[in-house]
Parts: C-alpha cells; structure tokens; sequence
C-alpha cells in the first residue's frame, strides 16, 4: 500500500486525498502550516505556486527520498503573467532545490471540482503526469489510475514547461470568457 502525505488543505488537496483514499492509499493531510513529520513516500504539494518557499523552509530536509507530486502552476498573482523564463518550469526550478527527490508534475492541468467528481462519478477526463524518473510515474501514474483518474505519461519533466503554460493560457481564456458574458 502506498501512503501519500499532501501538503495543502485547499480544494485541490482535498480532491486528491479523496482520489489517494479510492486507490486504497494512506493519506496524510497537512496544511501548509503544520510542523508535523511526513510520513508518506509520495509527498503532493497541493499549494499555491507562492507558498513553496514556505513549505521548503518548513519541511524541506523531510522530502529528501521521497517522490515529490509539484501541482503547481507559477504565475504572478497580481498580473496573472508566467514570472519564470521560457527555458524552465516551476517543477524544474523545484527539482533543482530538492536534488534527494524524484519531482513529478502532475494534476496541474485538471481543475478541482472535475477531480472531486471521479470519486462520486468517475473519470474527470485525463490528467497528465511528466517527470524523468520512469518508475516513480508509473507509481504515481497506478495510485491515480486506481482511485479513478485517466492518466497518460506526458513525457519526461522538462514537459512541465508546456503543461504549466498550457494552464496559464486556458485560464487566461476562460476568464476572457467569463467577463465579456
């Protein structure tokens, strides 16, 4: 059995968990505030983009060996832009700050309330999973697939880059949508 440790305590950490639990996992939930210790082998940081620092600061050092699930989408907050070079993606610059992990990014790209709904009524379509290290994405790839979710290899991390800015623009489109209505 796996057990999954996922930082946030927002709505996507909640669909997660659910999905984690489905699959038969153990589930730790701690928000990003709590001092505990981690006790899953795969670590999902359901934060926003922003709070990293925080969550490295507070609990960094625990996720050396331990698979690390990035379902962030870096943007700047006040403008909604893509802050990071067009070389590079939030889950490459993490990688780089957790070298005794193994990052994947995954989930980033699957809006909450659809991942919330494969529990009560199945798939929310695919989501997408992109890293370098093969066995830790068929890991992460059967814990989903098990609780419910749809799940392709969308290739190694440097995918990420694409993935981060494809959400970033249907978001930007959506609300484009939303406000001209």
């Amino acid at each position: 059995m796996t057990a999954v440790t996922i930082i946030g305590s927002g709505t996507m950490g909640r669909a997660i968990q659910a999905i984690a639990v489905a699959a038969g996992a153990t589930v730790q939930s701690l928000s990003r505030a709590d001092t505990g210790a981690i006790t899953g082998e795969v670590v999902v940081l359901a934060v926003p983009y922003p709070s990293l620092d925080d969550v490295l600061a507070r609990y960094g050092p625990q996720l050396a060996g331990k698979v690390v699930v990035d379902i962030t989408n870096p943007r700047d907050p006040s403008t909604g832009d893509w802050p990071l070079p067009a070389d590079t993606s939030g889950a490459e610059l993490l990688a780089a700050r957790l070298p005794g992990s193994i990052v994947l990014k995954a989930f980033n790209t699957t809006p909450a309330d659809r991942l919330a709904a494969v529990v009560a009524r199945g798939p929310p379509g695919t989501g997408l999973v992109a890293g370098d290290e093969r066995h830790a994405k068929q890991r992460i790839m059967s814990l989903w697939e098990g609780g419910g979710v749809r799940v392709v290899d969308a290739g190694p991390l440097s995918r990420a880059r694409a993935l981060e800015r494809e959400t970033l623009a249907e978001r930007t489109s959506e609300a484009a949508v939303d406000t001209s209505g």
